[in-house]
Order: structure tokens, then C-alpha cells, then sequence
């Protein structure tokens, strides 16, 4: 069947079969291998993208689900070399191990972010719990999400 994505802001469309899963589309059609493919079964989160705004996990979204709609993956939070302020927190506070969850961590954590600017590390932890991460025990993750809030975008990225 042809779909018609918007992906990061780029129209693609394609010719899928019925059954491809929206992360099969990102990773092997549009070649955005950030969205990481982890469980089929959207318990451990590291597909997560925006579909239409709304975190979605990808491993449980047909692409013609998606046909006609905007996707956001996280490819998309670096802007002309300037990185968004939660991939700064990732690396500032070391909110990796791994690094396999990491995608999904920060399209998540970017969401909570624009809706709640100012999240308390309750609310971190609460908007986060989707996502599984098997490394850092959380504690570095939820003081990049707070790193993140404390450095908006209009600030410059660190040295």
C-alpha cells in the first residue's frame, strides 16, 4: 500500500506493506536508525517518537497508522548543530550507560519538558516511567531532564 509520512518535517511517501511496523519504516525505508527497536511489545519504550505531538511507541504503530501524519523521531532535536537541551543534559549529566534507551528517554523527556517546563523530579520520574532503562538506576537520567529545565533552548550549548 502507499503512505504518505511526514518525518522530522520531510514528506516521504512509499510503497509498505500493510503489516510494517512504524519503526521498520523509520529505521530500514528512511534510514533514521535512531528510533531503537527493542521489545515489539511497548513495554520497554526505546521506539519511542512523536506521533502528531504525542509520544508514541513505534514497535506497536503500523506505518499506515501513521500515513497522512506528522512523526518526530530523535533525529529531529539537534537543530542546525545546536543540540536541544535534554541530548545537552544526556551528556552533561551522564544520563546514559548504554545508550540503547536513550532515544526514547529523550523523546519523552522533550514532551514532558514542553508541557511541563518546570517538572519536579517526581513528575520526571512519572513522565519517564514508560521507558525502561537496564544500566543507570534513573538517578542520571531524571538529573538530565532536570538539567534540561534549568537550560532552555535559548541558552548555547556548553563547550
Amino acid at each position: 500500500m502507499q503512505v504518505t509520512v511526514t518525518v522530522n518535517g520531510e514528506e516521504h511517501t512509499s510503497e509498505v506493506e500493510p503489516r510494517l511496523l512504524l519503526v521498520h519504516y523509520l529505521r530500514d525505508h528512511l534510514g533514521l536508525t535512531g528510533t531503537h527497536w527493542g521489545c515489539d511489545t511497548t513495554n520497554c519504550g526505546a521506539c519511542t517518537v512523536w506521533l502528531d505531538g504525542v509520544p508514541v511507541k513505534s514497535c506497536t504503530v503500523l506505518t499506515a497508522m501513521a500515513s497522512g501524519h506528522e512523526v518526530r523521531t530523535v533525529e529531529s532535536l539537534e537543530v542546525d548543530g545546536v543540540l536541544d537541551p535534554v541530548q545537552q543534559g544526556f551528556m552533561q549529566e551522564h544520563g546514559l550507560q548504554c545508550g540503547f534507551c536513550t532515544p526514547g528517554m529523550m523523546m519523552t523527556a522533550r514532551r514532558l519538558l514542553d508541557d511541563v517546563p518546570d517538572p519536579s523530579e517526581q513528575q520526571i520520574r512519572e513522565g519517564i516511567s514508560g521507558n525502561l532503562c537496564r544500566c543507570t538506576g534513573y538517578e542520571n537520567i531524571v538529573r538530565a531532564v532536570r538539567w534540561a529545565a534549568e537550560h532552555p533552548a535559548t541558552e548555547e550549548a556548553p563547550a
